[in-house]
């Protein structure tokens, strides 16, 4: 009898009952809350679900994210798992391939036709420094608040490539969360700040079809804009050159097998180890603090201004074209591709359904996303990474 009640012993206190705490408790229930967001509601489900459950992972069994050094000290066989998928984070490998993959799914074909366009994911960009200098003021050191700020380009990879760079890993968890939790809510956060800065009559503008663009210049423009930029900034090149990459896969017609393998099951395959190691950085001890409170304020803000940004060069745009350009179209400066272009359609479309401003959003779209690895350029280079 003896022998079974320690065996039963040994098993009861070997299960996660007895390491649990109020603030795993929590967490849990934040990652529940982001599975009925991701399944429930459809937000931003490829993102969401591998995060949310990284993040209930970690919080019920917290070996999973174990250090090889710690498995070392304490004896353990090897590291935890999501650890091995980490380090794809730290060293910057995933979000590089994230940005190979957006660049073969992506069309740069509406940024060509009107360069115009990259004034407003450049005006979009106004966000991230907006949070740089309120992060500073909110008692955040100088690296950490360039890896707070990032945030507000809407882009979940640059923030994580960023925060590697910086040498921010302890905030890499709400840092990679706020990121992705915003892109994943364009669809709410963006239609009020839009509709407020426009008028009916500006909803309405429609724009003129894009010229077509040639194959030829399709296949220059990512090899120019990787010549341009590396050279100005080579720090962007591990971003910046696996997305131009991507998109000369796309473009050259010659690869095929490399831009369907890039834009699919390679691009999956590390939405999983990126999501799930993301959301296995979020364990109470890391991620319930008041620096995580004020990175998601700062996220926030950041985000919003990018928005209100875009839009108001937007509506200077339109001004200066005799009412040519439709201001809804900077809100797409930011660097959730396409999801912020569909929601300018959306906007323009409610009203008037003949409105078709898509095509149009895609260039500030893609040229946020250019935009914002810009910015994590400019900053790598302040700091002398």
């Amino acid at each position: 009898m003896d022998y079974i009640f320690t065996t039963l012993g040994n098993l009861i206190h070997q299960s996660a009952f007895f390491n649990l705490t109020w603030g795993n408790l929590i967490m849990v229930l934040v990652a529940c809350i982001f599975l009925y967001l991701a399944i429930g509601k459809g937000y931003e489900p490829l993102l969401l679900v591998p995060i949310s459950f990284g993040m209930l992972l970690v919080n019920l069994y917290p070996d999973i994210m174990k250090t090889v050094e710690e498995a070392a000290a304490d004896g353990s066989v090897s590291a935890g798992l999501l650890h091995y998928f980490y380090l794809g984070d730290e060293w910057g490998i995933w979000p590089s391939l994230i940005f190979l993959g957006v660049g073969a799914m992506t069309d740069f074909g509406p940024l060509i036709a009107n360069p115009a366009s990259f004034l407003l994911g450049a005006a979009a960009q106004f966000g991230v420094f907006f949070a740089y200098i309120g992060a500073i003021l909110l008692g955040l050191g100088d690296e950490a608040a360039a890896a707070v700020s990032i945030i507000g380009g809407a882009d979940g990879p640059t923030s994580i490539f960023l925060a590697s760079k910086l040498g921010q890993t302890a905030l890499m968890g709400p840092i990679a969360v706020a990121a992705y939790s915003y892109m994943s809510m364009v669809p709410l956060i963006q239609p009020p700040i839009m509709r407020a800065l426009t008028t009916k009559e500006e909803r309405c503008i429609k724009m003129e079809q894009l010229r077509p663009v040639s194959k030829l210049e399709k296949i220059l423009f990512p090899i120019i804009v990787t010549i341009v930029v590396v050279l100005i900034l080579p720090s962007t090149a591990p971003l910046l050159g696996m997305l131009m990459l991507g998109n000369l896969f796309r473009e050259s017609g010659v690869v095929k097998q490399l831009s369907e393998t890039a834009s699919n099951a390679m691009m999956y395959i590390i939405v999983i180890l990126l999501g799930t190691s993301v959301g296995a950085t979020t364990s109470a001890e890391a991620f319930l603090n008041w620096t995580t409170i004020k990175i998601f304020v700062l996220g926030l803000v950041a985000f919003a201004v990018g928005t209100a940004s875009g839009v108001i060069f937007g509506k200077i745009m339109c001004k200066a074209t005799g009412g040519k350009v439709n201001p809804l179209i900077g809100a797409a400066g930011v660097s959730a591709v396409p999801m912020a272009a569909r929601v300018a359609q959306k906007v323009g479309a409610e009203e008037d359904p003949t409105n078709f401003l898509l095509m149009h959003a895609m260039g500030p779209n893609v040229a946020g996303v250019i935009g914002t690895a810009v910015a994590a350029g400019i900053f790598m280079a302040i700091f002398g990474v």
